[in-house]
């Protein structure tokens, strides 16, 4: 069931026990925003992580001037994350354990405000439980169900999103609500949307974005057939990764309108970024964009991964081994990486290795590459599928078509798509299916 859409609501009044916080560098920011009264040793020490976590995204690239940067600054996590787990297992240890931390013990607080500020993804739901009222401590077994995205790679495709004040947004896939106050922070709640799946999810963003002073359309429902009593949208952002993009989406693009979505395949390893725009006249014009990162799949979409045992295996078994004058292509080459997930499915890297090392989990063929001399190789491989030759044929391919990062998405007529490069010689159609098929 979804929820109505409040953003038409008249705002509530705000609770009398809130602190007004005034935002300065940025003139075009909300002036004022509301926050709900903490002691104040535990607010001074949450802006200053807050601040610590925007100098470590400026320093690495990820973040500079501009009204996004404003809203990290300002927006207290711990409002819209109270609550967060934290993993005591090692990543491989099964069932694996997490405790539930809480703002609101002050034994859990540094620890949480860390987490928090780490930049790295944020764990906020196991299992699919209700996020509102949950008692903290530890929790074996399950999974967890929802999160926020890493600092790094939330604050970079925001700052793509172009969000300016006025614009109606619509965040699929809310999470922990934090893309969603950013929105609410550069445009307005009144014009933003955000969608999720999950009606626990859905409920305690409402809530913690409240506490914000936000009220902005809180929606439980699948994202990717979007939210058509809202739209059409200036901006769509999707937080979770998808196979194909979805037609609904861009149906609810306004004209001059961006979507930004991470594209994939069953492998995580070599992500696309689908930049969606829609011109004046009505047109839509799209890229793919090899990226290093990108975000994990949405409900339902199921990735490939290489178990312990079978990293294990590929480290230490035998297989052919042959010497290759060839180089393994360089991480760099985003785009070759890109399309040969595409046109070779199945295959995923195991990049916390020493060398070059790939495998298909679903057939167990794998291959691992070492340097042995000056350009020379050692090239093992086992199994069906001989991924070396694959790598080397799309290899070539992709220098054909001039090494491009960077690849149209093509609208064909019966309603599939196809992506290519700029001169048309390395070209795949993107399919749920992943038949690989480039012709």
């Amino acid at each position: 069931m979804n929820d109505v859409p409040n953003s038409a609501a008249t705002p509530a009044a705000a609770p009398p026990d809130l602190l007004e916080c005034t935002v300065l560098s940025d003139p075009t920011a909300p002036a004022t925003f509301l926050l709900p009264a903490q002691p104040a040793h535990c607010t001074s020490e949450a802006a200053a992580a807050r601040a610590a976590m925007v100098a470590r995204l400026e320093e690495n690239g990820a973040l500079g001037p501009g009204p996004v940067r404003e809203a990290l600054l300002a927006l207290p996590r711990q409002i819209l994350m109270p609550q967060a787990y934290v993993r005591r297992s090692a990543p491989d240890e099964t069932p694996p354990f997490w405790d539930l931390l809480d703002f609101s013990r002050p034994a859990d607080r540094t620890e949480l405000l860390e987490r928090l500020h780490s930049g790295n993804s944020v764990s906020i739901q196991h299992d699919g439980e209700p996020i509102l009222g949950r008692v903290p401590g530890p929790r074996r077994g399950g999974a967890i169900t929802a999160m926020s995205s890493t600092m790094s790679l939330t604050s970079d495709l925001l700052q793509q999103l172009d969000l300016q004040p006025g614009q109606w947004v619509l965040d699929v896939g809310t999470g922990a609500g934090v893309s969603a106050a950013v929105a609410c922070f550069v445009c307005g709640d009144e014009g933003v949307v955000t969608l999720d799946i999950d009606p626990h999810v859905t409920e305690a963003a409402r809530e913690h974005l409240s506490a914000l002073a936000y009220r902005p359309a809180t929606v439980t429902g699948d994202g990717t057939t979007g939210w058509t009593a809202a739209g059409p949208y200036d901006r769509i952002f999707v937080s979770f990764a998808v196979r194909q993009v979805p037609q609904a989406l861009v149906e609810q693009l306004a004209p001059g309108g961006r979507a930004l979505m991470s594209l994939g395949t069953s492998s995580p390893s070599w992500p696309g970024l689908a930049v969606i725009e829609r011109q004046q006249d009505g047109s839509v014009e799209a890229q793919l964009r090899a990226v290093e990162f990108g975000h994990r799949a949405g409900a339902g979409f199921d990735r490939l991964f290489l178990s312990a045992a079978f990293r294990e295996e590929i480290a230490g078994a035998d297989g052919w081994t042959q010497r290759s004058l060839l180089a393994p292509p360089e991480d760099s080459a985003r785009g070759l990486w890109l399309a040969l997930d595409h046109l070779y499915p199945g295959l995923v890297r195991n990049f916390g290795a020493d060398d070059l090392t790939i495998g298909a989990p679903e057939c167990r063929s794998w291959m691992r590459v070492r340097a042995v001399g000056r350009c020379r190789w050692e090239v093992t491989t086992s199994g069906p599928r001989d991924i070396w030759a694959e790598i080397q044929e799309v290899a070539g391919r992709w220098r054909a078509s001039g090494s491009p990062d960077v690849f149209r998405i093509h609208f064909d007529t019966d309603g599939g798509l196809r992506a290519a490069s700029p001169n048309g010689a390395l070209n795949w159609r993107l399919s749920s299916d992943e038949t690989g098929d480039a012709r």
